[in-house]
């Protein structure tokens, strides 16, 4: 038995590939479970030295296996987290936490009385270009900070059991969270249904923080071009995070300025700086830090604690679309 491999990870599908693919590559992978047959199968003839399996109740009992990494859907994430705290086991769960906040808050719990590790998928928040802007931000360089939106948009993937804001907006209210380092004081939302009739395709959130920054965010799965780009506008200078573009285009800062002139104000638009980021895998960044958290016992920077979190925000801004 190979003392390294201590990871399984659990539904191995569209996104779960990505999951296995890393942690094979970091050299942990033990075991790939997924309840698809021929999944398995080929996932068997790909990595022949990985164990394959469909019976995620044995999984839990192995002893060699100390981490679990859920990429289920999202409706099966309490449930699946759970069964894993009560196992002992470390865990980490693809965005959202939960559904449901009572849910949440109960798998936090669990995590603390069994002295387990849980954290949650919020992918962006390990992506080089995020962690400089958000060092620019912690730093002062922006000055005070006006507002922020950000816009998540594609063609697809349209999804049937959950709308564009459980599907799309998590990464963003984690990153707008991260960067305002408060809970918002007022939430508010609204979607349209075009596709289905009780799944918003599209919807817009509204933030208001107690410190005075306001921030939207605009989701679509249901737009002519992909976009993925955050805006923050400070007192001194503009930053806009942009993932869609190459790597020497994904953080610009402006050093815009309005200046008043006879009573009027004026702007004076400056060139965009391209501010140099680490070319570095987000989801490998991710993994890393899980195992690192496991090996040192340090608390993870999305924790189910700031997973609770941007579940507050999602289950307010819910409340105004339905």
């Amino acid at each position: 038995m190979d003392e390294h491999k201590h990871i399984a990870v659990v539904g191995a599908g569209y996104w779960g590939k990505n999951l296995v693919r890393n942690y094979y590559e970091l050299g942990v992978l033990q075991s790939i479970c997924d309840s698809s047959a021929s999944a398995l199968s080929e996932y068997k003839n790909k990595y022949p030295d990985i164990e394959v399996s469909d019976n995620y109740e044995v999984l839990l009992k192995q002893s060699n296996i100390t981490g679990v990494v859920l990429s289920v859907p999202a409706e099966m994430h309490y449930k699946f987290a759970k069964q894993a705290l009560l196992a002992g086991k470390h865990v980490f769960v693809e965005k959202p936490l939960a559904l449901k906040l009572p849910q949440a808050e109960e798998l936090v719990r669990l995590a603390e009385s069994h002295k387990c590790i849980l954290m949650v998928g919020h992918l962006m928040q390990y992506h080089p270009a995020f962690r400089e802007l958000k060092r620019f931000v912690e730093l002062g360089e922006l000055g005070k900070i006006y507002y922020i939106y950000s816009n998540r948009l594609s063609l697809g993937k349209i999804r049937r059991e959950e709308n564009s804001l459980w599907s799309f907006a998590p990464h963003d209210i984690s990153m707008i969270l991260g960067l305002c380092r408060e809970e918002p004081s007022g939430v508010t939302a609204e979607g349209g249904n075009y596709l289905q009739k009780s799944i918003a395709d599209v919807t817009i959130t509204h933030m208001e923080f107690p410190g005075g920054i306001k921030a939207h965010i605009f989701v679509s799965w249901l737009h002519p071009f992909k976009e993925q780009k955050l805006v923050v506008v400070g007192e001194k200078q503009m930053a806009v995070f942009s993932d869609t573009e190459d790597w020497d285009k994904k953080l610009l800062v402006y050093s815009h300025s309005i200046n008043w002139n006879n009573g009027v104000p004026t702007p004076y638009k400056a060139e965009p700086k391209l501010i140099a980021v680490e070319q570095s895998e987000p989801l490998r960044n991710e993994c890393r830090h899980f195992l690192d958290c496991i090996a040192s016992g340090k608390k993870p920077l999305t924790d189910g604690q700031e997973g609770v979190r941007v579940l507050k925000v999602l289950a307010r801004a819910q409340e105004c679309i339905i």
